[in-house]
C-alpha cells in the first residue's frame, strides 16, 4: 500500500497494483482498474517514486524471506517453489540476510 493525500487533506492508503493510469491535469488524477477516480495532492513524479519504492521493497523483502517451520531448526530459503506463508501449525516467517553475491553461480538466496 502507498499513502496518498486527497485534495481535502484526507490520507488514504492505496494498492498501487490497482492503478490503471495517472494524469496530471494539473491535479494528479488516478484512475483505478475498476474505474474509480481519486484526485490527490502528490505530483505525478511523487506518485511514480512511491510506487517504485513500494515495488522495490517487495522485491527486497522477498530476497530475505525464509520460512522457519519450527523454533528448533533453521529455516529454508524462500523461493518460488515454496509457499509464501507458513503452512504447518506453529510455523512462522522471519527475515534473514542473504548474500546477493554468492561465491558460486546459482547459489543466490541460499
Amino acid at each position: 500500500m502507498i499513502s496518498l493525500t486527497r485534495l481535502n487533506g484526507e490520507r488514504i492508503a492505496l494498492n498501487p497494483e490497482l492503478i490503471e493510469r495517472a494524469e496530471e491535469t494539473p491535479d494528479t488524477v488516478l484512475t483505478l482498474v475498476n474505474g474509480t477516480k481519486y484526485v490527490v495532492q502528490e505530483s505525478l513524479d511523487e506518485l511514480i517514486e512511491r510506487v517504485r519504492v513500494h515495488r522495490a521493497s517487495i522485491l527486497a523483502l522477498s530476497q530475505h524471506l525464509q520460512v522457519d517451520p519450527s523454533a528448533d531448526t533453521p529455516g529454508t530459503p524462500f523461493d518460488a517453489g515454496q509457499p509464501a506463508e507458513p503452512t504447518e501449525p506453529g510455523a512462522r516467517l522471519h527475515l534473514v540476510p542473504v548474500d546477493p553475491h554468492p561465491s558460486h553461480p546459482g547459489e543466490a538466496g541460499r
